[in-house]
């Protein structure tokens, strides 16, 4: 498909109206949000739950474990499960802000396209891939994209509408370079589909100790394989993964519900008030407490 303009303009255009200060925004389509940032950004530690995002204006970088990712306009960044990640918003400025916007995926959807849709399954037995990309958006992919944030403006189309486009979208990029990864997340009988399941289940048990063994029972693997496949797909071992989790939501605890230091350790699953120290300052670089301090004198400076 050839698009006779650059859909990436009018796109800039819809994020921009529709996200007028810095941050995320929820819209009317469910499974759409918006971004803006307006200043470059120190990195910043979160997590991506399964989505695609396209940037329309400026850069971003995204870390996860040892490797780092760079996208910018045209190109979008998928996320088959879910992943802590650190990102840093670049080459922006309060006339070109940073935009760009996001579509969940939804595992339930993404089944019952496959049930109706023929898609080569030769990524069903093919090694576990890393569960996150970056690619540039092809033609018909910005084409669908565009035609949802349009429905922004008749709000009146979206019941009827939205899910015909986002299950465009989502054919899209079953039929696009990073298919296989979503295959492979979808198909329960898949490695990774396995690996999706431990992050499943690690992300609703964080807080409890974690016994690699019953682990890799929990989801039909041997000890070895869940190691080797977690890695694999996520960059992160199943350890690492916990750790993680855990730092990000005691950072949350103290930030936005003011939890004290030993609190917030606790309550995320530290029994030693040391080791949540030292394993929060190897992550964020600094000591909890002076970490929160920065970040909140760093939101009053902005307001």
């Amino acid at each position: 498909m050839t698009l006779p303009f650059n859909p990436n303009q009018e796109l800039a255009s819809i994020v921009a109206r529709f996200a007028t200060g810095d941050g995320e925004h929820q819209t009317p389509i469910d499974s759409l949000h918006l971004y803006r940032q307006s200043a470059a950004t120190v990195w910043q530690h979160g997590a991506y739950r399964p989505c695609f995002a396209i940037v329309v204006q400026g850069r971003k970088s995204l870390t996860i474990g040892a490797e780092t990712y760079h996208y910018g306009v045209g190109e979008y960044i998928l996320t088959a499960l879910d992943l802590p990640v650190s990102t840093q918003v670049t080459n922006v400025g309060s006339d070109t802000p940073y935009l760009c916007f996001g579509m969940a995926l939804d595992s339930e959807r993404l089944k019952e396209l496959l049930s109706r849709v023929s898609i080569p399954r030769q990524a069903v037995t093919a090694e576990p891939v890393r569960g996150i990309a970056v690619n540039a958006a092809s033609p018909e992919l910005l084409d669908a994209s565009l035609r949802l944030l349009r429905l922004l403006d008749r709000p009146e189309d979206i019941p009827a509408m939205a899910p015909l486009i986002e299950q465009e979208i989502l054919y899209r990029l079953l039929t696009g370079p990073n298919g296989p990864r979503l295959l492979q997340i979808a198909m329960t009988e898949s490695q990774s589909n396995r690996v999706a399941r431990a992050v499943a289940w690690l992300r609703g048990n964080y807080t409890q100790p974690l016994r690699i063994e019953e682990l890799a029972e929990r989801v039909g693997m041997s000890v070895s394989s869940l190691h080797h496949h977690f890695k694999t797909v996520t960059a992160l071992s199943p350890m690492q993964y916990q750790k993680q989790l855990r730092l990000h939501e005691a950072r949350r605890l103290m930030i936005v519900e003011q939890l004290d230091v030993g609190s917030a350790g606790h309550r995320v699953g530290y029994q030693s008030p040391s080791q949540f120290s030292r394993e929060y300052s190897r992550l964020y670089g600094l000591p909890p407490l002076k970490d929160v301090e920065a970040m909140r004198n760093s939101v009053v400076a902005a307001e």
